[in-house]
């Protein structure tokens, strides 16, 4: 009994460290013309998941500000300049919670210093459909980011597909081919595929295929509806390309 009651306080001891370590660093990162979102992991408690992210254009601020948790509990951090949003999810192994941080663009001015991408874990870079020069920018993000962080999982995503005059065509759509990363069509506006970035990435640095959200993602209602018809298309698009030869590179994209 003694020692059942020792093991028993232990993990309580354990379980009140744990609470208070974050878990990740989720840094959405962007320009004016493209964004990402980098995580940093620090520790893996059982059954809870933190993160923190820094966030900048192409959709970004809209993308977090989706999220009702993230928007009622944004907190200002003036010694390093960014506004902070906590997101929330409920997992099948307990909840996750990303800290999104929004850069109010200093990244604009000459790129940003590797300081912000240090012990990254994770990314997600971003770039926006209805402008080529945001595509154009992924390689220069990708490349910033991997210099510094190495070999993380990364997702790359095609914002604002809600609109019907997209420059990026579906097929057009290669880097994430090139560099072995997950690539997702996403609506910030409509809420449309909200979730799958943040749950790619959850489910690599927990390292279990399985993890899944159990709870709809508390979100603001949809500012414009998608047609679903018109991105069906776009996704069979994706599929067909992905049966393709790759071309040699993205130039034909900015003519």
């Amino acid at each position: 009994m003694a020692l059942l009651s020792m093991v028993a306080i232990f993990k309580c001891f354990l379980h009140s460290l744990t609470c208070c370590i974050p878990l990740l660093y989720l840094s959405i990162k962007c320009c004016q013309t493209c964004a990402f979102v980098l995580i940093y992991l620090s520790a893996f408690p059982p059954l809870l998941l933190m993160s923190h992210c820094f966030m900048f254009p192409a959709g970004k601020t809209t993308f977090v500000k989706r999220h009702l948790t993230g928007e009622f509990e944004k907190k200002y951090e003036p010694t390093i300049g960014v506004e902070v949003h906590p997101l929330d999810f409920s997992t099948n192994c307990g909840k996750i919670r990303f800290y999104c941080w929004d850069t109010a663009g200093q990244e604009k001015f000459g790129g940003l210093r590797d300081g912000y991408y240090i012990h990254g874990q994770c990314a997600i870079i971003m770039f926006d459909v209805t402008s080529r020069l945001t595509y154009k920018n992924v390689p220069t993000w990708h490349r910033d980011l991997c210099r510094v962080c190495e070999n993380i999982p990364i997702v790359l995503c095609g914002n604002k597909v809600d609109v019907k005059n997209r420059q990026v065509k579906a097929k057009q759509v290669t880097f994430h081919r090139k560099k072995n990363l997950q690539y997702y069509e996403i609506s910030a506006k409509s809420n449309y595929n909200f979730e799958k970035p943040f749950l790619y990435l959850a489910r690599k640095l927990a390292g279990d295929q399985n993890l899944h959200f159990v709870e709809a993602v508390a979100l603001k209602p949809p500012e414009v509806q998608i047609d679903m018809a018109m991105q069906q298309q776009h996704e069979a698009e994706l599929a067909a390309a992905a049966a393709q030869p790759l071309p040699d590179d993205d130039d034909d994209l900015i003519e």
